[in-house]
């Protein structure tokens, strides 16, 4: 079952061992836990906001299926839920089982005025799912029932699924004919890929497979004004590529329902290593090395020396993680090491060539090998590692997240102004900020920039959103005062959509509003996605109390 108010199954979780704990009380300070509001209590204010949509066979109002399609998993969404302070909800939910029900609902949505909003798994972490304030009503059309495999064509290495399908069930699909796409980010056990697709998605294995960009071919956006038909060429110098229109739309174009995409067989080998290095400047230099000798490596993955000390710290194992401290010291990497994880992935005689240049080229920079013994237990984890967010929840810690991209002479100062950005937001309120950072995708030009904040969510919700906001609005402006993307991974929704214009500029934006008019001329998508033409969210008001009745004989 999934959590309605946190991340993943109820059945999966992590515990903090007394050190994690200790570690973290010494840095941020003792986390104050909160009482989260019960889902009976979140579920009548869902029935007090009465739905504003006429009925139809498709379209479901019951209060618990629009709670769950109202909200996804960035932190402004765990606020709203964790205290109850949830704001506007999508009026009535939607599961179409065909593009013929799909567009049915679009055309009835347009009839009685309703904003449309796609959702895939729902884990998005720039609010893509908040229901827009306003008159017009709101309907979710939930995509997971848009699964199916259509076509496989091994010559052309092309794979045609229903545009709703999630990360498992895709791969399963692929696997039983020895095929794999390969698009693994931490959200891959609930993402679909319409999703990954629509938000510009990389995985943690992009060096080998490409970002989500590179893998998709061709495929069908339901819009407004009929369907975008794409067709999948090997290349084509016909004119702008329309792929190029659907990539990054997050919704706001229509709904993607179909996507041929490049897969590849399976490979025969795979291994991750763990390489220690002995400082910052020693493991990026290594990394853009690793990067502009294109290995074929299929993951280049460095975390700073915070983010280092942190993982260790958070490992449990004391034992054996100070008799490897011990060991790095001896070789080298003490105080200031920084942690590189590199993914090894196909031929057999490919990944032992690899292997052999990348040591190489890591030994010039001092780098101490652990062979594949972090690689295994990362790869065990390596979709585990969010429900941490839920474990730090019940001990009083709020966890965000910030991505960007920029060129390398860039990096070390983006990421030192990202990290500062966030702990001075925190001292403003008095409060301290653990803020740590690693490079998750490493390309020839540059890196992406990823960088944790966790600070103590506060006693109420106001100090909790007033803390959450002014970490996302200062590292924002961090971010681009230093040139960056708004987004390397996550896309825009609403949350980054007010930093979008320094990016696209001007002239880009109105070329972005043209495109989004042509196809939805009478704002059937309007959603506040991507363009801000709805303005940030704005933290939502405390619930009415419920009426009581001054006598009553019946329970309550």
């Amino acid at each position: 079952m999934r959590r309605w108010n946190g991340w993943g199954d109820t059945t999966v979780g992590l515990e903090l061992n007394e050190a994690a704990l200790g570690f973290l009380a010494e840095r941020v300070g003792a986390g104050q836990p909160t009482a989260d509001v019960a889902l009976s209590a979140a579920l009548a204010q869902v029935d007090a906001q009465a739905s504003r949509l006429p009925p139809h066979p498709r379209v479901s109002t019951d209060a618990e299926q629009r709670l769950r399609a109202s909200f996804g998993q960035s932190l402004g969404d765990w606020l709203r839920l964790r205290f109850g302070r949830l704001g506007r909800i999508t009026d009535g939910v939607a599961w179409p089982e065909s593009n013929d029900e799909l567009r049915e609902l679009l055309a009835w949505a347009g009839t009685v005025g309703a904003i449309v909003i796609p959702c895939g798994g729902a884990t998005s972490v720039v609010g893509h799912l908040t229901p827009p304030e306003g008159e017009r009503p709101v309907l979710t059309l939930m995509l997971g029932r848009l699964r199916r495999l259509l076509a496989l064509d091994p010559q052309a290495q092309l794979a045609t699924f229903q545009a709703g399908v999630a990360g498992p069930d895709l791969e399963a699909q692929l696997r039983a004919q020895g095929w794999t796409l390969g698009h693994y980010p931490q959200s891959f056990e609930y993402a679909t890929l319409g999703g990954w697709i629509v938000t510009r998605s990389s995985g943690q294995q992009s060096a080998r497979y490409g970002r989500i960009e590179t893998m998709f071919a061709g495929g069908t956006l339901e819009t407004p004004t009929g369907p975008l038909v794409i067709p999948p060429f090997p290349a084509s110098a016909a004119g702008p590529d329309l792929r190029e229109w659907v990539l990054g739309s997050e919704g706001r174009l229509g709904v993607l329902t179909e996507a041929t995409v490049r897969v590849q067989r399976l490979p025969e080998r795979e291994a991750f290593i763990g390489v220690f290095l002995p400082s910052w400047a020693a493991g990026e230099a290594a990394a853009r090395e690793l990067a502009q000798a294109r290995l074929g490596l299929s993951m280049l993955r460095l975390a700073n020396p915070t983010e280092t000390v942190t993982t260790l710290a958070l490992a449990g194992h004391a034992n054996a993680i100070a008799w490897l401290e011990r060991a790095l010291r001896w070789r080298g990497c003490g105080e200031g090491k920084v942690l590189l994880m590199l993914g090894l992935t196909g031929g057999t005689a490919q990944v032992s060539a690899m292997r052999s240049q990348a040591k190489a080229i890591l030994r010039r920079h001092g780098g101490v090998s652990t062979g594949t013994l972090l690689g295994r237990k990362w790869q065990a984890n390596r979709f585990r590692g969010v429900y941490l967010r839920n474990a730090l929840w019940e001990r009083g810690y709020a966890v965000d997240t910030m991505e960007t991209a920029v060129d390398w002479p860039r990096v070390g100062a983006t990421m030192a102004a990202m990290e500062q950005a966030g702990r001075a937001a925190l001292a403003a309120f008095g409060e301290r900020c653990h803020a740590y950072t690693h490079l998750s995708h490493v390309y020839a030009q540059g890196s992406s920039v990823y960088s944790t904040f966790v600070f103590r969510i506060g006693d109420d919700f106001d100090s909790a959103w007033a803390r959450w906001t002014a970490l996302k609005r200062a590292v924002s402006e961090a971010v681009v005062r230093h040139g960056g993307t708004i987004s390397h991974q996550h896309g825009v929704g609403r949350d980054h959509a007010p930093y979008l214009a320094a990016e696209k500029g001007a002239r880009g934006l109105r070329a972005m509003q043209a495109l989004v008019d042509h196809f939805d001329p009478h704002g059937l998508m309007a959603s506040g996605n991507l363009l801000p033409d709805v303005g940030p969210v704005a933290a939502p008001a405390a619930p009415a109390a419920p009426r009581v009745p001054a006598t009553s004989d019946e329970p309550h």
